[in-house]
């Protein structure tokens, strides 16, 4: 069976120079021609009139509705596809802006936390409201028409509405891009991450990683979750299952034995909750970036 390895996705060299602060591409067009790809920069990309076309965002992958607006975080693969949409003017306004636009000093400031807890949540991708989409929209299709400094504030000022907007939503896997680190300012948060990743391909109870933290298992759930938003089963089952796409994607090994190396206790289970958290099986979600294979 033919798959999609690292070399067939293609790393973007944008146009962005160090002297610019974003660029921005504005078109109109009847399909989606570009493949999967990856690129250094933050992208902001808002969607219309292209109802069920397909969405991929490093390991998860959707049909979109008529309009949306989607923030990708530097290194993560993500590429939109025609599919079914019979779309005959498909809006696009995609922003790419330094990784570097916002110093890290600047990001650590009060009023700009909200961004950076933004930011640190694009690695993953993040797909916001269809409400918040619908409200941007003006402001995104009008930055063609804003230059220079004003264009610039204009920019910070529409990632400050998203950063406090309601109902976003994380697409990809935990451990899918592990090109950035994601902080949840707690050294212990940080400390169980780390020793998930290094021992997800074997049994990790809670009794365990709350010892690692020198807390109570059920104090231990509480600060997990109150920190992450997550539990820790299903924090574990993300990381877990971000390996897995990714030997689905990069290799050539069977469903069994990639369900194996990735600590789940036996296929079944791995098909279930494969099927709950990706909406299809492992062998579909391999065969649909089988189709996406191009040449460099």
């Amino acid at each position: 069976m033919s798959k999609v390895t690292k070399t067939d996705i293609l790393r973007e060299i944008t146009p962005l120079t160090q002297s610019d602060c974003f660029t921005l591409f504005s078109r109109v067009k009847s399909e989606f021609d570009f493949p999967l790809h990856t690129h250094e920069e933050y992208e902001l990309n808002f969607i219309q009139h292209a109802k069920n076309a397909q969405r991929v965002i490093g390991d998860h992958m959707e049909e979109i509705d008529d309009i949306e607006l989607v923030l990708v975080g530097p290194n993560l693969q993500h590429a939109w596809f025609t599919h079914r949409s019979k779309g005959k003017e498909i809006r696009e306004i995609t922003i790419q802006f330094h990784k570097d636009l916002f110093d890290e000093r600047l990001l650590r400031r009060n009023q700009l936390s909200f961004i950076r807890t933004m930011f640190e949540r694009s690695v993953r991708g993040i797909l916001f409201s269809k409400e918040t989409a619908l409200r941007v929209a003006p402001r995104i299709i009008d930055m063609n028409n804003k230059h220079g400094f004003d264009s610039v504030l204009e920019l910070m000022s529409i990632l400050h509405d998203l950063s406090t907007s309601r109902n976003m939503r994380t697409l990809s896997d935990a451990s899918f891009n592990t090109a950035e680190p994601f902080s949840y300012n707690s050294r212990r948060v940080e400390k169980t991450f780390e020793y998930m990743k290094l021992n997800f391909d074997r049994p990790i109870g809670l009794a365990e990683v709350a010892k690692l933290a020198n807390m109570s298992e059920v104090a231990f759930s509480r600060f997990f979750k109150q920190r992450t938003g997550n539990t820790f089963i299903d924090s574990l089952t993300e990381i877990r299952l971000g390996h897995a796409t990714r030997l689905l994607i990069d290799t050539t090994q069977s469903v069994a034995e990639i369900a194996y190396h990735c600590g789940f206790n036996n296929m079944s289970n791995f098909n279930r909750i494969f099927r709950k958290k990706k909406n299809c099986t492992p062998r579909e979600f391999r065969e649909s970036f089988s189709g996406r294979r191009i040449f460099i």
